[in-house]
């Protein structure tokens, strides 16, 4: 009976990922993150995790997705509205690195196809969710943490160069 919302919420998180690597303004690209993120947030819900449902909620769609448009809002203040320059052949190497991906993903799905088993007692808890940030995998989430500021940082020196000389700079 699950399948009944499994299958929709599932439909929308990969029509919104397809809107987020196809949409040609950034501001759309974040929009369509923010569905698939509200798709994944129910299939969390399915799996009985609605603390993990919450925080998918809160940190990701709450804050990282309105710190990409921040982003986003303020390179594109600097930059405006140039046109796009494509490297040559750009397409078709896309559409090959694209085909590869999907080969790998349908393989590595297949290769692990087996009969689900339940959730294990006590998954997507407070506890859980805690034991597993800080203490199982403390390494990588402060990396994480440490990436992210790093992009932020990088963001925000981008923006505070000036345009390069000859197009109207200091």
């Amino acid at each position: 009976m699950e399948w009944v919302i499994f299958v929709p919420a599932a439909a929308t998180a990969v029509a919104g990922g397809v809107a987020v690597i196809t949409a040609r303004q950034p501001v759309h690209s974040a929009i369509a993150l923010l569905v698939v993120l509200a798709a994944m947030a129910v299939n969390y819900l399915l799996l009985a995790a609605q603390f993990i449902a919450v925080l998918q909620v809160i940190i990701y769609a709450g804050a990282i997705v309105v710190l990409f448009l921040f982003v986003i809002m303020l390179l594109h203040a600097r930059s405006g509205e140039g046109p796009v320059e494509k490297l040559p052949r750009q397409r078709g190497a896309a559409a090959v690195f694209a085909a590869l991906f999907l080969a790998a993903l349908l393989a590595g799905s297949l290769a692990a196809a087996r009969p689900l088993a339940p959730a294990p007692e006590g998954f997507g808890t407070a506890q859980q969710v805690g034991e597993a940030l800080f203490v199982t995998y403390l390494l990588p989430f402060e990396m994480a943490s440490v990436i992210l500021m790093v992009g932020i940082v990088a963001a925000v020196v981008v923006v505070k160069r000036g345009p390069p000389a000859g197009r109207g700079g200091r």
